[in-house]
């Protein structure tokens, strides 16, 4: 062994510490750089994700990156004319989110095919520090041109929260037409007008709750959403408001109200509170309920002729009456009452109005046990405070076909049938549909082809709307 051997180990040390920290060195810089070398491609949405922009279309270009950030933005429409520039931006700093808006109507378009692109990159260090990019192309049809509306044939009258009935045309491209009033609308239907194919009909309100001046129109929207409207007019009757004052007892509140809260400790609260939150809250579940359920419209007529009242009954209570509770000589509440209320005899066999098609059993809360028949075309009854319910949903009903029995479930203060009408998600005046007088001048001639032809002698025919007030029933 020679004498420069024995150090041979001592030099081997440095170069493996060494060996070690540049490893070390690499393992850090992969794990602080590794992110900013991810593959993941920047995201873009479209809201709405539409196929035709029309005149009045806005459309929000969302562009994301949940990486590295966003290094520049890129929209651009293509037209016949040529391109228009609609986003362009490069960012100094990494942005997670882009917004810009489309709106073809400030950009002077003409109407044709045009080619919307997007095209965004980020700041990633992948395909040699350049970033991943995504380009997105999309098809898309500029149309300015809204459809056609026709009237073929209206009411002259329409009672104040009761219904009327139209019958229009409108040009091939309108995607959704029907009556709009305030925030309500009301769809029409084809293939309900016999021997005119071409032709739609309409079921519309107006509502109890509708304020003065609210005007009616028949609108068309296509699928670039350009909107026709054409106003309607008509005569409003019976526009006098209907109140009445209902005392709670303690009984009520404890055999009646109290029940209605889902939760125990808040049954526990002081009576006025008790009721206050039944009468609010839980009436607005119900009412959220109904709405739900009576906004599904049939696209077909399930009944038949006039509408039939309960058998025997008397009506006790007013549609659309806005009642005040009061507790202890004090007024603690009001609400609306959205029905007729049906006295007979305890537990009297419920008749259905009409034909139809069950679209609700079960509890409704202040309603009790209750059932909701769909009778096509956005018109629906519903029966509460059952004691007993003998039908399912999806079962085809026959008018006058036992449904039920009548009960004191739900805010009944007495043994009663609690009978409403809606149309399209809204409460409506229940006794011209019992009227048939008024579906004989209303309703029939339009859904038999005879609209335009009896149009002058509907004019002259008011509608009727009348009912007699009770204190007994809530």
């Amino acid at each position: 062994m020679t004498p420069l051997q024995p150090n041979r180990p001592r030099r081997a040390l440095p170069v493996l510490i060494l060996l070690a920290i540049l490893v070390a060195a690499a393992g850090a810089a992969a794990y602080v750089f590794k992110p900013r070398f991810e593959s993941d491609p920047p995201q873009v949405s479209l809201t709405p994700d539409v196929l035709a922009l029309g005149a009045n279309s806005t459309v929000e270009i969302v562009v994301t990156d949940k990486g590295a950030g966003l290094r520049s933005v890129v929209a651009t429409l293509t037209t016949a004319a040529g391109d228009q520039t609609i986003a362009s931006e490069e960012l100094r700093e990494p942005a997670a989110e882009k917004r810009f808006t489309l709106a073809p109507g400030k950009l002077g378009l003409k109407e044709g095919p045009a080619t919307l692109r997007i095209h965004a990159r980020d700041y990633s260090f992948s395909h040699l520090f350049k970033g991943n990019e995504t380009v997105v192309e999309k098809r898309i049809e500029v149309d300015l041109t809204p459809p056609t509306i026709e009237l073929v044939a209206d009411d002259r009258y329409v009672s104040f929260g009761g219904a009327g009935a139209i019958v229009y045309k409108v040009s091939a491209d309108a995607a959704v037409s029907g009556v709009k009033l305030g925030e309500r609308f009301f769809p029409g239907f084809p293939n309900v007008v016999q021997g005119h194919p071409d032709q739609m009909f309409a079921l519309f309100a107006h509502p109890y709750d509708t304020p003065p001046g609210t005007k009616a129109h028949l609108v068309a929207t296509d699928k670039a959403g350009n909107t026709k409207q054409v106003s309607l007019a008509y005569e409003l009757k019976d526009v006098r408001e209907k109140k009445s004052t209902i005392a709670v007892s303690d009984r009520f509140l404890q055999d009646k109200v109290a029940p209605l809260l889902p939760d125990a400790a808040a049954r526990q609260g002081a009576p006025k509170d008790v009721f206050i939150a039944v009468n609010q809250k839980v009436r607005k579940q119900n009412e959220d309920k109904i709405r739900e359920v009576t906004s599904k419209a049939s696209p077909a007529i399930l009944w038949t002729g006039a509408f039939g009242q309960l058998s025997n009954s008397k009506v006790e209570a007013n549609f659309a009456d806005r009642r005040t509770y009061t507790y202890n000589g004090e007024a603690i509440d009001t609400a609306y009452h959205l029905g007729y209320d049906l006295s007979v005899t305890k537990h009297y066999p419920v008749e259905a109005a009409n034909g139809g098609v069950v679209a609700f059993t079960g509890d409704l809360g202040l309603y009790g046990n209750a059932v909701i028949l769909d009778h096509g075309l956005g018109l629906f009854t519903l029966y509460g405070h059952l004691s007993a319910i003998d039908v399912k949903v999806g079962d085809k009903i026959t008018p006058k076909q036992i449904i039920g029995k009548t009960g004191e479930t739900g805010f009944a203060g007495g043994d009663h049938l609690h009978y409403g009408v809606y149309l399209d998600g809204v409460a409506i005046l229940p006794v011209e549909w019992w009227d048939g007088k008024w579906i004989a001048d209303n309703i029939t001639p339009k859904i038999e082809g005879r609209g335009a032809e009896t149009a002058v002698a509907a004019r002259t025919t008011p509608a009727r709307a009348t009912a007699h007030r009770g204190k007994r029933h809530r």
